[in-house]
């Protein structure tokens, strides 16, 4: 479709609770564990696209590589404009930042057009539509919105981050097979965060 692709991978909170709390270890100790974790399920995605005929690079804010490319941004530009899938491990390779501000620190490096944040929700909610069958959805929101009501949709340094630079924000239900599609081809998915 002529999309270039690159993906920021997360962990899980392989350490950390759901809220982002170390319980019982050093946190620094456990960011840089998730890291680890990213660039596991970075390897474990490329498996699986390559699988399916998709050429990829895993690339690494974490330098180890026998598994992964250091992430160096011309070369990331370079792979995607060879029609590589770039899958980015290892977060930005220090303690106390999110994948979320990874993906956005990334997105803007590399010039990406929009950050499409894929998780288990159609959109953004005013509260938790897995515990509030009222919860209204939002097709738009600006960014400071977002940010005042605090929705928890990504952290506020990546949301901060994109509107700084004027990065248009997606957010989607990654378990719908077809929303990538249909965001590609200019149909409304999601909730957009911009301006």
């Amino acid at each position: 479709m002529g999309v270039q692709v690159a993906i920021v991978i997360g962990a899980g909170n392989l350490w950390r609770g759901r809220d982002g709390i170390a319980r019982g270890m050093d946190r620094a100790t456990a960011d840089y564990m998730g890291m680890l974790g990213t660039v596991m399920n970075s390897m474990a995605l490329m498996d699986a696209l390559e699988r399916s005929g998709i050429v990829t690079r895993v690339m690494s804010a974490v330098e180890m590589r026998a598994v992964a490319e250091p992430y160096i941004r011309r070369r990331a530009i370079r792979h995607l404009e060879k029609g590589r899938v770039v899958i980015l491990g290892g977060g930005t390779g220090n303690p106390y930042f999110s994948t979320d501000t990874a993906a956005a620190l990334r997105a803007m490096e590399i010039e990406a057009d929009i950050v499409i944040k894929a998780t288990k929700v159609d959109g953004v909610y005013d509260t938790d539509p897995e515990q509030d069958p009222n919860a209204k959805r939002f097709d738009h929101l600006t960014y400071i919105d977002a940010l005042n009501r605090r929705l928890q949709i990504m952290d506020s340094t990546a949301i901060s981050l994109c509107m700084d630079n004027n990065l248009p924000i997606i957010v989607m239900d990654m378990r719908q097979m077809d929303s990538l599609i249909k965001l590609v081809i200019g149909e409304q998915v999601g909730t957009i965060i911009s301006d």
